[in-house]
């Protein structure tokens, strides 16, 4: 990884490998990276916002994936490196590809200019993919973009996990009679993503609803016509690590 000389710096500024992980995980400012990496002259390797960004397994510095590290923000300006598996796998879907016909009576048009996760997502909306999946036909965009969980606790390989005002975003969020749907897209074939993708907007969510909060990971490449999706629950909402997969799809939209 581009930015292991970092961590790696990082680690032996603040003695992070001779932590007790076992009795918590360790806390860790942007100031202490800030200043452990200033002598960096890269952008890479002392910014950061770049340095957290940890999405998949292989995003993490050698130093994480020698020791079975990972990171998780929890608030701002902090975050905490825990001992134990972080991400979720995202399996291939091998049932056949489904041929699903367009609700629409016209064809978009606007929808085909660009390759964005964004605009894929709207037009499995737009066709009502995404309310066939999840046989919710209530369903209507109510949540996009940006926002801050509230305060929670939780359970993440054995160790007690306090979030406070964390940023979090959903590609798209719907909510129907009976459930809110989220979803988190990507434009690009992967084959794990870190568990708090989905679980912090499912804990803010699940707080600020009393209807049941569904949680979809959703994959559609610019080099094909399929739209995958997965659907995870969290067996135990207290519990990072308690996340399932229900079942997965993948469709080819027939206009």
């Amino acid at each position: 990884m581009a930015n292991s000389k970092s961590w790696l710096k990082i680690c032996n500024d603040y003695k992070i490998l001779q932590h007790n992980f076992n009795k918590s995980p360790f806390l860790l400012s942007a100031t202490q990276i800030k200043k452990s990496c200033q002598g960096f002259k890269k952008t890479s390797e002392k910014e950061v916002r770049i340095l957290c960004k940890q999405d998949t397994r292989k995003d993490r510095p050698d130093i994480f994936i020698d020791n079975n590290l990972f990171l998780l923000p929890v608030k701002n300006g902090f975050y905490n490196i825990i001992k134990g598996e972080g991400y979720v796998d995202i399996p291939k879907v091998n049932t056949k590809t489904k041929i699903y016909p367009s609700k629409l009576d016209f064809v978009l048009e606007t929808s085909k200019i660009g390759n964005s996760e964004m605009q894929y997502l709207d037009y499995a909306y737009a066709s009502s993919l995404i309310r066939t999946f999840t046989n919710d036909p209530s369903l209507v965009l109510t949540i996009r973009g940006r926002k801050y969980t509230p305060s929670f606790s939780f359970n993440a390989n054995k160790q007690i996990i306090h979030v406070k005002s964390v940023q979090t975003e959903v590609d798209a969020g719907y909510e129907g009679t009976a459930q809110v749907v989220l979803i988190e897209a990507k434009a690009f074939a992967i084959t794990n993503v870190i568990i708090r993708q989905l679980f912090y907007p499912y804990r803010q969510w699940q707080a600020m609803t009393k209807k049941k909060v569904t949680t979809l990971f959703f994959e559609k490449m610019l080099n094909n016509n399929a739209y995958s999706i997965w659907q995870f629950e969290f067996t135990d909402f207290n519990d990072y690590n308690s996340i399932k997969l229900v079942r997965s799809e993948r469709f080819e939209i027939e206009e």
